[in-house]
């Protein structure tokens, strides 16, 4: 089975195993990547922590084993996938929290991603939860604690609303949504098009994300794919302007000409 095709089979599990999606992306970047090997090295990560508490997790993984965020090239898209994160030792916010919360859950440590404006986090479970900077070396912030470090990362936004447990789902959105990003800026058309595809097998996909890979069908020439999948958005009855999108579709078409 392709990577696509097991991506799109591994996000209908319940529950949905994060580490093995967020390597199936990464194995869309580098074909053959051996996904079991990627979760033996999360296995292994979880046996060098002495003890199962959040506090030795994190010593062991931003001390002993040298994860850090990478401040130097942030837009590198290697930063994007969990098995160059394992190698390379650096990686993203989100990244290196996938990271925090598999070899934690390895460990019975439960974390969860919160996606707080401008950075993403991760909140421990217990009833009065803390939050961890995977990106700023693993520290643990207490509620007021994250008020300020918010206050002068963006001004004047309320992050009460953003506190909220993710789920997996939404986490591998958010990676994709990032790669998406990275690859537009570099102009990676090919990275496009793998990035688009996978958020619309995601369960829960909308029709914007329909129109976003068929964007990068389009901007690649393969204009017959392109309009199929804007008359998919019609034929599902996701379109809120059935019109303008099948005239958009023929527009495409006639492109094949």
């Amino acid at each position: 089975m392709e990577a696509t095709e097991r991506f799109a089979d591994v996000v209908t599990r319940d529950p949905v195993p994060l580490d093995e999606a967020a390597l199936l992306i990464g194995a869309h970047a580098a074909p053959g990547l051996d996904v079991s090997d990627g979760l033996a090295h999360l296995d292994d990560l979880a046996a060098s922590v002495p003890e199962p508490t959040v506090e030795t997790l994190l010593a062991t993984l931003f001390g002993a084993e040298g994860f850090v965020g990478d401040q130097e090239s942030y837009y590198d898209p290697r930063n994007s996938y969990l098995h160059e994160v394992i190698g390379r030792r650096r990686g993203i916010p989100i990244t290196l929290s996938v990271l925090a919360i598999e070899v934690g859950r390895r460990l019975e440590i439960d974390l969860d991603g919160v996606g707080t404006p401008a950075h993403f986090l991760t909140r421990t479970r217990e009833t009065t939860p803390r939050f961890v900077d995977a990106f700023g070396g693993g520290r643990i912030l207490v509620r007021s604690e994250l008020a300020s470090f918010f206050a002068e990362l963006v001004p004047g936004v309320e992050i009460e609303p953003f506190l909220t447990p993710l789920g997996n789902l939404d986490v591998l959105r958010r990676i994709l949504a990032n790669l998406t990003a990275v690859h537009r800026r570099s102009g990676d058309r090919e990275a496009l098009l793998w990035t688009t595809q996978l958020r619309t097998v995601i369960p829960g996909s909308t029709a914007d994300d329909a129109r976003i890979f068929g964007g990068a069908l389009a901007a690649s020439g393969d204009f017959a794919r392109a309009a199929k999948v804007l008359e998919s958005i019609v034929d599902g009855g996701r379109a809120s302007d059935p019109e303008r999108e099948l005239a958009e579709a023929q527009r495409l078409r006639a492109r094949l000409n």
